[in-house]
């Protein structure tokens, strides 16, 4: 369970940096690109997890992939069966529910507020930070949220990319299809509870809190 939640707090920090600008831009850019993006961006709602975790795998492996064996030689580090390796995929898997999520946020807000920062001479950084963001605390909770219960409960990237190494890479999906693949139910149900109460109790909250940011924005 520890490294479970160590993979979703650090694979959730990475797409909070990563996905807060990537949407920006989505919501307000008006590139060509823009289409194609999205379209990435949003594979991994629809391709199967060990379509990714493979092809993950034959990218970072030093057998197959000149980026595995660059890593190895020059730094002597590798990403395939590592916990490094572990957070990439599922930064890349859950990229969407962290980044959809926050440019609907950056979308319903209204042009004013940025045209209001911009007239008092704020950057683009500072009206993100300190305008844009603070009025969207809603979406960025629903995506934090999605996305650390995402990863917890991913298997088919982690399996491919991570395998089974306790301490390490064991992540409690794994530990679950181990155990009822020895036919050991007990452990198994104990495991897979305390991800259903956990994930549950999360979602939870993220209902209770969005219905008293609307109060507030009501109000």
């Amino acid at each position: 369970m520890v490294v479970t939640f160590k993979v979703a707090f650090c694979a959730t920090t990475v797409l909070l940096i990563v996905g807060i600008p990537l949407a920006y831009w989505l919501a307000h850019t008006k590139s060509r690109v823009r289409v194609a993006i999205e379209t990435i961006v949003s594979m991994p709602l629809v391709l199967p997890p060990s379509v990714l975790g493979f092809y993950l795998l034959m990218a970072f492996s030093k057998k197959n992939s000149a980026i595995g064996r660059y890593l190895d030689e020059r730094f002597d580090f590798q990403l395939v069966f590592s916990f490094e390796g572990l957070v990439l995929g599922s930064v890349i898997f859950s990229l969407p529910f962290m980044v959809h999520p926050i440019q609907s946020g950056f979308s319903s807000l209204s042009v004013s507020l940025r045209e209001a920062a911009a007239t008092l001479g704020a950057g683009r950084l500072k009206t993100l930070l300190f305008v844009l963001l603070p009025n969207m605390k809603s979406s960025l909770l629903v995506g934090a949220v999605l996305s650390f219960a995402h990863t917890v409960g991913e298997f088919g990237v982690v399996m491919m990319i991570g395998g089974s190494r306790p301490g390490v890479t064991k992540v409690a999906s794994i530990a679950i299809y181990e155990e009822v693949e020895g036919l050991n139910y007990a452990l198994a149900h104990k495991y897979a509870f305390t991800l259903f109460a956990i994930t549950f109790a999360m979602l939870l909250c993220v209902y209770i809190l969005n219905r008293r940011f609307a109060r507030a924005n009501v109000l």
